[in-house]
């Protein structure tokens, strides 16, 4: 049986080869709230600038419902009237959404907790306040699949990026071994939507470079257009942190210079290119 083509899926086959990658390393790398060694906190060890950071990476991982729920929605695993090829990635894409909804759950929770042992925050302030940004909508203004996987590919990387610096500059000994899982956890997402995105440019080659370029040219972090006072206080997060996350566009230049660089066709050095002075004007 040939398997039907679609233009703007992977066969669903693909897509359960790379899904099962992701979801074996998924299980044979996951932890729980009980190993973690709450025994060893110091929370006199924290200074206002880690607390604000903890505080702010919570709203960001605690809404794991929006994210999930817009892929529902973009990807359903519930419509008898769509194709079958169609079913058959979106099936195989909830498989990973199942996982990934499974890691970032556990770090909303982790970091949640760990506000209420350091005593920065009861449960009922935690749970009011994440529940004010948490209902609100989340949306990806991409028409092409291959754009939202993008999006979720720099997000992963530049989340990763800042637990691995954020991690560099404290000194309580809990919150470096919880920002050191944090990170491993969302190099190993990154990896998946790197190779999803990976697959797309083999298939389509250069022709996939515009629709990349217009997702680094309008990426937003989660939350920047709705959480009131957003971009103010993640400056001054990436600036104690030392932390810039336009890194994590070159991710998708390296992805895309080992499969476009054909004469005439948007080049990997255009690319390359636009990525700098995307960073000129921010």
């Amino acid at each position: 049986m040939v398997e039907a083509v679609l233009d703007d899926l992977l066969p669903a086959l693909k897509m359960h080869e790379l899904v099962d990658q992701a979801v074996t390393r998924a299980g044979e790398r996951s932890w729980t709230l009980a190993e973690l060694p709450w025994a060893t906190l110091r929370p006199e060890r924290l200074t206002e600038a880690d607390r604000s950071a903890v505080r702010f990476i919570t709203y960001v991982e605690d809404h794991i419902p929006g994210y999930l729920s817009h892929f529902l929605e973009a990807f359903p695993v519930a419509d008898a009237e769509q194709e079958l090829a169609r079913f058959g990635f979106n099936r195989e894409y909830f498989r990973f959404l199942v996982a990934w909804a499974s890691d970032e759950e556990r770090h909303a929770s982790a970091l949640a907790r760990y506000q209420v042992e350091t005593g920065m925050a009861t449960r009922e302030e935690i749970l009011a306040s994440l529940a004010e940004e948490g209902r609100k909508k989340f949306v990806l203004p991409y028409e092409h699949p291959v754009q939202s996987f993008t999006y979720t590919l720099v997000q992963e990387k530049a989340t990763q990026l800042f637990y691995q610096r954020f991690r560099e500059t404290v000194s309580e000994p809990f919150l470096k071994d919880l920002l050191g899982r944090l990170a491993r956890d969302e190099a190993r997402h990154f990896a998946f939507y790197s190779n999803l995105v990976g697959a797309y440019v083999v298939r389509d080659g250069a022709a996939a470079v515009p629709g990349l370029k217009d997702v680094i040219a309008t990426f937003r972090m989660p939350l920047a257009d709705t959480m009131k006072g957003y971009w103010r206080w993640s400056l001054k997060v990436a600036d104690s942190t030392a932390y810039d996350h336009t890194e994590a566009y070159d991710s998708v230049v390296r992805l895309v210079r080992g499969f476009v660089d054909t004469p005439g066709e948007p080049s990997v050095e255009d690319l390359g290119d636009f990525v700098q002075a995307i960073r000129r004007v921010r």
